[in-house]
Parts: structure tokens; C-alpha cells; sequence
């Protein structure tokens, strides 16, 4: 898909830094939807393959069992796949779209359950035709669930990795020197904060000096959390420093040579 001919959307944060979404449009959430709709029809046809299963001790009890699959099913699939998968869904993820807070923000549990809720509105009356007429005349092309749960759906490009090689050629990094703790701080990262420092390194130029002090410390001190390293291996380096080799152990070969 041409990318040119997607809406997007400018978030600013508190420290300066600008982040750009491409919203998805009515075709590709259609598309994603569909694929969603056939997952779940083939997870009712497996509930009713066990259904008939109970109908040897009580048909009453497969009927019922049969019921209440079906509505679980059909209002949990989405709530728990976007939740456990942070915005996505089967077909989403086929189709690369992500559902994210409006101001870029990771979700809420709440506002997944709200926008799948009204799931049932936006069908109406027939073909997702309110969703998506409100998607078409949204901003932020959001269907009514979305505006409900103050949330939108993004379309998330495939981006080649820069050069990391070049980028942190000739540092030194001192949490190497501790590789179990590296191990920790990959397990204990996601994608997305993963990308978050790249990001910021990468961009660390655009931002004025005291906006570029302040991002570094405050993204230094989260991944601090993410995994403890001995004061000798981090004291003597500045918060960009530490993003940086932060940065480095999560993208960068773990067989890479440690020697300063």
C-alpha cells in the first residue's frame, strides 16, 4: 500500500520529541477484521465439535456449553488478544495495524474492553457501516468504539534497522561486562520501548541541549528499573551514554566483543 496516501497523525511529547502514526484507513481494518471474523468462527466450530461430545451425558448441558462459547468468543477474542498483544488481534498483526492510546500511550485495559463493547454499534445496520462512516469522517479515523475509548488504530511500516554497527562504533559499553544482567534487560524490555531508545538516539540531535539532557535522564532512569547493574559499571557515564549502551545490548549481537 502506498503510504503517501495515509492520514498522518503528529504527537508531540513534554520533552520535544515528535512521533508520526500512519492511521489505518476503513479498507485495511476491514481486511483485518475479516481475517479476525473467520478466527472466530473457527474457534466456535471447535466449540461445538466439543459440544456434541457432551450431548452423550446431557443435551441441555451441550446446548448450554455451546451458548455461552459463543459469547465468550465473540466479546473476549479481541478484548484479550489486543490486551495480551498490546493492540493487536490475529488479523491485525497479519495486516501490521496496532490500536494505541490517541496520544501514543501504551492502553488501558479499560479502553480495550470499551471499544470492543461497541463493537456492536459500530456494525450497525449492516457492513460496519456507522464504524465506517465515522472512520472516513474522524481525523484520526476512529470508528465510534475508538472515540469512546479514546483510542485510534495505527498502521506500524516495516523499518530497516539502522546501522548499528556505525552508529556505536568505538564505544565502550560497560554493561557488557555483566551478561547475565543483559540477558535480564532483554527479557524485561519490550519492542516498543526497545524502539523508543532507538529513537531517541538516533534523534538526539533534533532536540535543543537542556529538552536533550532532560529526555536521557528520564528515559535512563526507566531502563534502570528494567535491570540492575553494580555502580562501578555505570557511575561514570552520562544518561545518553547509558541509553546508548542500553540501546546497544538490545539490538546489537550478544557475541560482540566486550574488550574496551
Amino acid at each position: 500500500m502506498d503510504h503517501k496516501r495515509r492520514k498522518t497523525l503528529i504527537i508531540r511529547t513534554p520533552e520535544g520529541v515528535e512521533f508520526s502514526f500512519l492511521l489505518a484507513g476503513p479498507i485495511a481494518r476491514c481486511l483485518a477484521f475479516t481475517i479476525d471474523l473467520f478466527a472466530k468462527m473457527v474457534l466456535i466450530y471447535g466449540a461445538s465439535m466439543i459440544s456434541r461430545f457432551f450431548k452423550v451425558f446431557s443435551n441441555d448441558f451441550s446446548t448450554s456449553f455451546l451458548v455461552v462459547s459463543y459469547f465468550v468468543v465473540s466479546l473476549c477474542y479481541s478484548i484479550a488478544f489486543e490486551w495480551y498483544w498490546r493492540g493487536q488481534t490475529l488479523g491485525k498483526r497479519l495486516f501490521r495495524l496496532r490500536v494505541l492510546d490517541v496520544q501514543g500511550l501504551r492502553l488501558h485495559f479499560s479502553q480495550v474492553v470499551i471499544r470492543n463493547l461497541l463493537h456492536a454499534v459500530d456494525i450497525l445496520p449492516v457492513f460496519y457501516l456507522v464504524g465506517g462512516l465515522s472512520c472516513i469522517l474522524s481525523p484520526k479515523a476512529q470508528r465510534l468504539g475508538d472515540l469512546a475509548a479514546n483510542t485510534m488504530v495505527v498502521y506500524i511500516p516495516k523499518i530497516a534497522q539502522p546501522q548499528l554497527d556505525q552508529l556505536l562504533k568505538g564505544k565502550y559499553n560497560s554493561l557488557r561486562r555483566y551478561p547475565h544482567l543483559c540477558s535480564r534487560l532483554r527479557q524485561n524490555v519490550s519492542p516498543d520501548e526497545a524502539e523508543l531508545a532507538m529513537q531517541a538516539i538516533l534523534r538526539r540531535d533534533e532536540f535543543e541541549p537542556s529538552e536533550r539532557i532532560r529526555l536521557f535522564e528520564e528515559i535512563a532512569q526507566y531502563f534502570k528499573t528494567k535491570a540492575v547493574f553494580p555502580d562501578e559499571g555505570i557511575e561514570n557515564i552520562s544518561d545518553e551514554q547509558y541509553v546508548r549502551n542500553v540501546v546497544d545490548v538490545l539490538f546489537s549481537s550478544a557475541e560482540r566483543s566486550d574488550a574496551p
